[in-house]
């Protein structure tokens, strides 16, 4: 079963997380997800456990419990979705006067496009 884990401490990594649900049984893998960019976790994770009865024991136990300070959330990770990979055209975006606000423009007498009555 793969067990989804949730408001981690940032400073936590895969040896922790293993570290923690091995309490509860045969953990197969752990992966902390970290940001592309900065290399930083992003407070999640995924736990896999090969035996169900044993994840779910898991689950029961961790989920709400204190993490160096930290409520965790865990539960059962659902499917990953399937998107539509985003095409980088060049395309999309607003325009610069898109509108909107008070007083923004000054050729109409700053109505903004608000009406007065």
């Amino acid at each position: 079963m793969n067990i989804y884990v949730g408001n981690l401490p940032y400073n936590t990594n895969d040896a922790d997380m293993k570290a923690l649900f091995e309490n509860y049984g045969t953990v197969t893998a752990t992966s902390v997800i970290s940001d592309k960019f900065t290399g930083r976790s992003r407070g999640f994770g995924f736990v896999e456990m090969a035996d169900d009865d044993q994840a779910r024991q898991a689950i029961e136990a961790t989920n709400g419990a204190d993490y160096n300070g930290r409520a965790l959330v865990v539960n059962e990770a659902r499917p990953r979705e399937e998107r539509p990979r985003r095409e980088f055209s060049g395309g999309g975006g607003g325009s610069r006067n898109s509108g909107g606000g008070y007083g923004n423009d000054r050729r109409s007498g700053g109505g903004g496009g608000r009406e007065r009555y």
